[in-house]
């Protein structure tokens, strides 16, 4: 993986359903990680392997969908020399906001 989250970005995470009170729309969106015609979005963590988010794989926003992603599988994917990298530029923001997840889940964009 290129460009690893810091310890202080993972700690700013929340835990695993620690917010399950919270509606997909309001759920704040941590990490973006993207790789060619994929994204994960990062709203919680255990602290250790898994994340909650949303996924947008090959591009194919109908089978987009929200669920647990394997931070090891995010570190090791390698495809030709390509690594999926974290989003440098990303600034926490609620799932709204996000127009790719908005899109997706067919909210009023």
């Amino acid at each position: 993986m290129e460009n690893h989250p810091t310890h202080q970005q993972l700690a700013k995470i929340p835990k695993l359903h620690k917010n399950d009170h919270i509606q997909m729309k309001d759920k704040i969106i941590h990490l973006h990680f993207t790789f060619p015609r994929c994204d994960w979005y990062i709203a919680e963590f255990d602290g250790k392997d898994t994340f909650f988010g949303f996924v947008i794989l090959n591009n194919d926003l109908l089978f987009a969908e929200w669920g647990y992603i394997s931070f090891e599988f995010l570190k090791i994917v390698d495809i030709a020399g390509k690594q999926i990298e974290l989003d440098l530029d990303w600034k926490p923001q609620k799932a709204s906001d996000v127009q790719r997840i908005c899109q997706a889940q067919r909210w009023d964009v």
